[in-house]
């Protein structure tokens, strides 16, 4: 059994005061028990989220890192540094960033920075409209997959999360119907049983582009649909909530 994952995107929004809510409000939470939670603020907040989410089911997680160690890099954030303030995941290769300049091989290079520093990369996938409506869906998303998991040793495979995400569902209030995201998370499930049958067995796949509560238990009901990759729907603690309740 693949544990389900929920993880929540806040891109550049948040603050300390919600941080702190978020906290409070999964102190006494009864979640289902083998759910993995996870919040991703923005970086100035993962000092607030250590102390906000100790003693708490939720985990803290990162947004992006720079695959080097230390050095000229302003502005950048290393995978050591993640791990100082307790931060668990790390998201790499989300399509905003991508559009940003981001290559498969710099995605690949922060995910093995990512696994040095025992962070959990989730390694972000999916198509354009553009890609989409050209049916080249399944070309994109298995091309960004094996950009990754291809050159990675064998043992690090399986400590990656993988979430697809169409781009063309990503804060527009889209979404791809339940058959939609399982056709093309299943290619990835296909694609990893012909890399190794255990590691097609025991990675999680997210699904993410407006996922919220009222199609959330719709969406992870399918076979190959084991989390979420939550955007705006995860800045709401309620709403957030209902998305975990919907993965029991």
């Amino acid at each position: 059994m693949r544990t389900p994952l929920i993880a929540g995107n806040w891109k550049m929004n948040g603050s300390a005061e919600k941080i702190r809510a978020f906290g409070e409000a999964f102190a006494g939470a009864r979640l289902p028990g083998t759910l993995e939670v996870v919040v991703m603020p923005p970086f100035p907040y993962l000092a607030e989220a250590q102390r906000a989410f100790a003693g708490t089911p939720l985990a803290a997680g990162a947004q992006t890192l720079n695959p080097e160690p230390a050095g000229a890099h302003t502005g950048e954030v290393s995978a050591s540094m993640l791990a100082e303030f307790g931060v668990t995941h790390v998201l790499v290769g989300h399509s905003e960033r991508r559009q940003q300049g981001e290559t498969d091989e710099q995605v690949y290079r922060q995910a093995c920075a990512a696994l040095d520093a025992d962070l959990v990369p989730v390694l972000c996938v999916g198509e354009t409209l553009e890609q989409r409506n050209a049916g080249a869906t399944r070309e994109v998303i298995l091309r960004q997959v094996a950009a990754v998991l291809e050159p990675l040793e064998p043992a690090r495979r399986e400590r990656l999360v993988i979430a697809y995400e169409p781009v063309w569902a990503i804060g527009t209030g889209l979404t791809a119907t339940p058959d939609e995201a399982q056709a093309a998370m299943g290619a990835i499930r296909g694609w990893l049983e012909a890399l190794n049958s255990d590691l097609a067995a025991g990675l999680r796949l997210l699904y993410g582009g407006s996922m919220k509560a009222g199609n959330a238990a719709e969406l992870l009901a399918r076979p190959d649909i084991d989390g979420g990759l939550i955007g705006g729907a995860s800045l709401q603690v309620d709403e957030f909530f209902a998305i975990c309740q919907s993965a029991g």
